[in-house]
């Protein structure tokens, strides 16, 4: 078992992308939802949170305080023109900074608090207060522009939280393995000229942004190569994302021997998500963050930080995100994932994981690996 913490706030679950269907605000022909509303709700996030709770995985694990991140903070990564609006807006009656990023009233504060547990998860980690940390982020950010919200995501978590471990003088190369389905855009932007910080976006080709793939950009300046984007094709299920990570995500971390791994924990490839067309499994976010965890005892001393970004299923993001957390804890407790003989039965099949499978390596090979 390891030494680790668990970072939330209730204030993140009060956050509000306003009244729609999935994605489409009310209006027209879509009628209001009995149940839900936006695909970005509490309810995937505070049902994993209980599920824990239940399981008494929740009790195994330190559960510090954090403080909101404050304006010095978040100006380290946004411009001053952005910040100001947002706070603007969102003392009145919240609005639109971007696309696809609806937020209310009061979820300036909130976005504040929920980049206050990413830092606070990475600090606690390279302080070596605890081994491994995961923050309950809401509202996400890996999507999130210096000067504008994007996708659900009002500030930028991750790179908020790198920028408070810099200045701290805590770490200085770090590897942000994103595998949220959606393209991990807004880390890319902020860091594609930076060398020390190699971000690597596993997502599903042509998804969002959309029709966005990004195997060319490696960055650019002093960064290029500390860029890497693998966009899968849909469908892709259990043995192609493990595939992906033996063959690509490891040996880019074996490469780049980072000082800390920061894993955008998005659980929207899961089976089931209704914004992509990914069949992975709870097993395989155990498996893939087992891998994590192991290239960072031999690289890193074992420092792994988990920021939740996506994953819009209520039904499903529990078992997964539970399974993430049990990897990072070094914690069994007995859980189990009672949607996973039907999901097994649903994967592709042998010939299309093999097609799958090729194609991860004929990208592998475009990259030099």
């Amino acid at each position: 078992m390891r030494r680790s913490a668990f970072f939330l706030s209730e204030a993140c679950f009060w956050h509000t992308a306003g009244e729609a269907v999935l994605t489409a605000p009310v209006g027209g022909w879509l009628q209001p939802m009995a149940a839900g509303g936006h695909a970005e709700s509490p309810e995937s996030k505070r049902r994993m949170r209980n599920l824990m709770d239940r399981t008494g995985l929740l009790a195994q694990l330190a559960q510090p305080e954090a403080a909101p991140a404050g304006m010095d903070e978040i100006s380290r990564v946004h411009t001053e023109a952005y910040l100001t609006e947002f706070k603007a807006l969102s003392d009145g009656r919240g609005g639109m900074l971007g696309v696809s990023a609806p937020f209310g009233h009061g979820s300036f504060e909130i976005a504040c608090q929920s980049a206050g547990l990413a830092r606070e998860a990475l600090l606690s980690v390279l302080r070596g207060t605890c081994d491994s940390a995961y923050a309950l982020t809401r509202p996400p950010g890996h999507h999130c522009l210096a000067d504008g919200a994007m996708g659900f995501c009002l500030l930028a978590n991750i790179p908020i939280a790198i920028a408070a471990a810099r200045a701290a003088g805590l770490a200085e190369r770090f590897f942000v393995l994103d595998w949220d389905v959606h393209h991990g855009n807004g880390s890319q932007s902020i860091f594609y000229d930076d060398p020390d910080v190699h971000t690597l976006s596993v997502h599903q080709a042509n998804m969002f942004p959309a029709g966005y793939a990004g195997l060319e950009d490696r960055g650019e300046g002093e960064g290029v190569g500390a860029n890497t984007n693998l966009p899968l094709p849909a469908g892709c299920g259990h043995q192609a994302y493990l595939h992906a990570m033996r063959r690509v995500v490891l040996p880019l971390i074996e490469d780049f021997r980072p000082d800390v791994i920061i894993i955008a924990n998005g659980l929207d490839a899961a089976h089931t998500d209704p914004l992509a067309r990914m069949s992975c499994l709870s097993s395989t976010y155990a498996e893939m963050t087992a891998m994590v965890m192991a290239a960072a005892d031999r690289l890193c001393d074992g420092r792994v930080v988990a920021m939740h970004e996506g994953g819009y299923s209520e039904a499903y993001v529990p078992f997964c995100g539970h399974r993430v957390v049990e990897e990072l804890a070094g914690v069994e407790t007995g859980l189990v994932d009672p949607f996973l003989p039907k999901f097994i039965e649903q994967q592709p099949t042998p010939d299309h994981v093999a097609w799958q499978c090729g194609e991860i390596d004929r990208m592998a090979r475009a990259l030099g690996l």
